[in-house]
């Protein structure tokens, strides 16, 4: 239950990975990663300063032209080579152990889920390199031929959170660079471990060096200076819905393309011909996974009040059996937050809502040979009012809050009653009545009779205050691509007709 992976031995170079090799920031700056289940430091390293942020735009910049001008296959076959390279034993086993070694999510979610699913993202997206089509030729005027191209839009710079650091690195990289761009990308200072294993493993695949770069420093100095350079033309964030309004700000300084996936408060709507113990099971798995630091977290369940009471002492119990402890335990269900800030963060929710709710289950830190590590108990509320605190806002823990309604039309109108909507779930037998919910909850995806399930083939983004644009999927190069209309004259006549607007008659 020890960690092989020593990020100071791995990573001795530095944390700032800028035209294929580590290197140290230069900002004067320490930082520690911090391991949250021990609350002990496992790796050291120098923020990256303005001038690190320069060098890898500068690195992004040199590599542009060759990479953009590769043919799709080209950058096609670069990409397989990436996904095997991360996809070797050795190497998914590192990138899992250092994944829990500085999130502190249990193993077997970074072998079966965290790992697996960014190897599947990249052979994705190596099949989707071959398929950046514009629309067909056509003559839309009578005398002149036009067609579209996808072109890359240059130097991204990107912006990743604390929650999913490998899998965040692989949304933000690989649609990117397989539409042609290059990247550099700020992992949060909390977790770089993985983001820069991923970026070292595209150099061993044969990635040009200064396609795929890596900045870690913190957010005022590194972040904001990405975002607001002159030659970053696009910025892709992820996190909350506050900061994103800070990147957007600054954005718009030169007036740079934006995708933004921000906050969420999924509602988890159990109407009362529901799977009763597949909704609780639902819930349950929905609520906790990462340890509820998950933006479409099932975090508002929504229950018609004759299954209301059975789903709560279902949820109660479940959660009850739910293991926490070391995260490289096989055993263990759930880690720690990813902090001890973190951690307070959320107990903080719980702590006020004692004061208008009840707290049925956990809401409380456990002691014993966990006390020292940033654990929280898995936590249900009951008895909160639709516009608390606790319903209303983002708690990014493992906490569930459960309220009761009556008619169709009410479970629908609560679930949109947040300004979030990045994912939701409906839980009906009635495949009438689930549509309906589909077609009504405004959120980005909505499951069915499930919550949490994500592939690479579909779309992953929101509406309203969880922001715009796609992560995943072919759709994602809709943010990637710049779309350019080319119309060719097909007369071959110097005087056209229209010219008589400006000179001469008919």
């Amino acid at each position: 239950m020890i960690p092989s992976f020593s990020a100071e031995t791995r990573l001795a170079d530095g944390a700032q990975y800028i035209a294929g090799r580590l290197r140290r920031g230069t900002s004067g700056r320490e930082h520690a990663v911090v391991d949250p289940a021990t609350g002990e430091r496992v790796y050291g390293y120098e923020l990256a300063g303005a001038a690190d942020v320069d060098a890898a735009v500068a690195a992004a910049q040199t590599a542009l032209p060759e990479w953009a001008g590769a043919a799709p296959g080209e950058r096609s076959d670069a990409l397989h080579r990436f996904a095997a390279v991360l996809g070797e034993a050795g190497r998914a086993e590192e990138l899992a152990q250092a994944e829990s070694l500085q999130c502190g999510k249990p193993i077997k979610l970074s072998r079966e889920f965290d790992v697996p699913g960014s190897v599947d993202n990249t052979a994705f997206f190596a099949g989707a390199a071959r398929h950046l089509e514009g629309r067909s030729a056509g003559e839309y005027s009578g005398d002149h031929t036009s067609y579209v191209r996808r072109e890359p839009i240059g130097v991204v710079g990107s912006i990743a959170p604390w929650n999913y650091p490998l899998q965040m690195a692989a949304w933000k990289i690989l649609p990117a660079i397989a539409a042609g761009n290059t990247i550099v990308l700020k992992p949060a200072e909390l977790t770089p471990l993985t983001s820069l294993l991923f970026a070292e493993a595209a150099t061993e695949a044969g990635i040009p060096d200064g396609v795929v770069n890596i900045v870690c420093g913190a957010g005022p100095e590194a972040g904001e200076h990405l975002v607001g350079h002159p030659s970053v033309a696009m910025t892709s964030f992820t996190g909350s819905t506050a900061v994103g309004c800070r990147v957007a700000e600054i954005a718009t300084g030169t007036v740079k393309r934006l995708h933004l996936e921000l906050g969420g408060k999924a509602p988890f709507v159990v109407f009362d011909d529901a799977d009763l113990e597949a909704a609780v099971h639902g819930a349950v798995a929905g609520a906790l996974i990462n340890s509820g630091q998950d933006c479409t977290a099932a975090t508002r369940a929504y229950v018609q009040r004759p299954l209301y009471d059975a789903f709560v002492a279902g949820v109660a119990d479940l959660m009850g059996t739910v293991r926490l402890g070391n995260p490289f335990d096989p055993a263990t269900d759930l880690g720690p937050l990813v902090s001890h800030a973190q951690r307070d963060r959320v107990a903080g929710f719980v702590e006020r809502a004692r004061g208008y709710a009840r707290v049925v289950t956990g809401g409380e830190t456990p002691g014993g040979d966990l006390a020292k590590g940033a654990y929280y108990r898995p936590t249900l509320v009951t008895g909160a009012a639709q516009d608390s605190e606790i319903v209303q806002s983002e708690v990014f823990g493992p906490v569930l809050a459960v309220l009761p309604f009556d008619g169709d039309d009410e479970g629908i109108a609560l679930a949109n009653d947040t300004p979030y909507g990045l994912a939701a779930s409906a839980w009906s037998r009635d495949v009438y009545r689930a549509g309906r919910a589909t077609r009504e909850i405004r959120a980005g995806c909505v499951w069915v009779n499930d919550h949490i399930p994500i592939v690479s083939e579909m779309p992953h983004g929101g509406y309203r205050a969880s922001g715009f644009g796609k992560d995943m999927s072919a759709y994602s190069f809709e943010e990637y691509t710049q779309v350019k209309h080319v119309m060719y004259d097909n007369t071959a006549v110097a005087a056209k007709d229209w010219h008589r607007t400006v000179f001469g008659d008919r």
